[in-house]
């Protein structure tokens, strides 16, 4: 049995990871920590998992000394020491915060107001985004969990670049997201009044997910693209509705950008392209590690609309890190996330 520790086990994705490791054949979950509640037991912060794990949250040193594999769900600036330390002992670190997501350090300083602590171990990361790098995830050791909008985006839009079969100017992304994204502290936006029977636009033109998201689009594109991209709050617990807007190269034909997508994810265990004439919903993937895409032709204008869904816990956080995990020891990707999306 591989152990396997979660630093930060107390936020929201700390307590998914926890309950998805759980039902995960191959793995032990030797450590946990939490600074907030250091030496309280998990049940007692969580009451759904009593009887099912009474670990006591303890230091972050000692999750990394008693596990091969360590999940770092913190907040940005604290998982670089932990990823170097990591890497020195030639255990697998999967960070599911910011410290790794972004390749140049001006912009990660320009969106998170400082700079790498650790710029050495860097290149030594790789973007986990398992249907994107998988080859190149197989072998690393320090792995960055792609956040839970570029899941939703990058996934739905990378046929179409890979292909280019859309224009990569003027792409449009309106994406709405479930409470959960936004942590456990409490804000005056996720104040219960504020959210509850409302609709959010937030963080216009400034959500630190942008350059992850045109940094990731650009690859998969070979050439520069910059987006419009506005992320909504919904009074819902989790879930990531995106509707992308793109023109197409010249005219296409939607059977043929189907089929293109049935194809390019027809190998991919968590990517549901959906029949013609359905759309992409938060529901059908609750709980999952689906990533549903549906695809919408605008014969008028010669666009493309994009919708894809995903649970921003699972898919766009704790199942996509095991999903990386299970790359990276040699698993079957699917060990620990064969859930079936509840069907209300």
């Amino acid at each position: 049995m591989v152990k396997v520790g979660i630093i930060g086990s107390t936020g929201y994705v700390g307590a998914e990871l926890i309950r998805l490791l759980l039902n995960h054949k191959k793995v032990e979950l030797s450590a946990i920590s939490s600074n907030s509640f250091e030496g309280q037991h998990i049940e007692n912060i969580y009451g759904n998992l009593k009887k099912a794990l009474s670990l006591k949250c303890t230091a972050a040193e000692e999750v990394v000394s008693s596990s091969d594999v360590i999940f770092t769900a913190l907040p940005h600036g604290l998982s670089e020491e932990i990823a170097e330390k990591c890497f020195q002992e030639n255990k697998v670190c999967i960070d599911l915060g910011a410290d790794f997501r972004l390749q140049d350090e001006n912009e990660y300083s320009k969106w998170y107001g400082k700079a790498f602590s650790k710029p050495h171990i860097h290149p030594l990361s790789v973007y986990g985004l398992p249907e994107l790098n998988r080859n190149k995830i197989k072998s690393s050791h320090i792995i960055a969990n792609p956040g839970c909008y570029p899941t939703s985006i990058e996934l739905a839009l990378m046929p179409a670049l890979k292909e280019k079969f859309i224009d990569t100017d003027g792409i449009i992304i309106d994406s709405k997201s479930g409470t959960t994204g936004a942590g456990r502290g409490l804000s005056q936006t996720t104040h219960f009044p504020e959210c509850n029977e409302n609709i959010l636009p937030y963080k216009i033109n400034e959500h630190r997910h942008l350059p992850e998201i045109q940094q990731i689009l650009s690859e998969m594109a070979g050439t520069c693209i910059k987006v419009t991209f506005v992320p909504h709050l919904l009074p819902v617990n989790r879930g990531i509705l995106s509707t992308i807007y793109c023109s197409l190269n010249g005219a296409q034909h939607a059977d043929k950008i189907y089929e293109i997508y049935k194809k390019y994810y027809e190998k991919e265990s968590f990517v549901r392209v959906l029949n013609v004439g359905e759309t992409a919903s938060i529901r059908n993937v609750k709980y999952s590690n689906f990533c549903d895409i549906s695809l919408h032709m605008q014969d008028e204008s010669n666009r493309l609309i994009i919708v894809s869904a995903i649970d921003n816990m699972v898919k766009g956080a704790a199942g996509q890190a095991i999903q990386n995990m299970n790359i990276v020891l040699g698993f079957d990707e699917k060990d620990g996330l064969e859930f079936i999306p509840p069907a209300f």
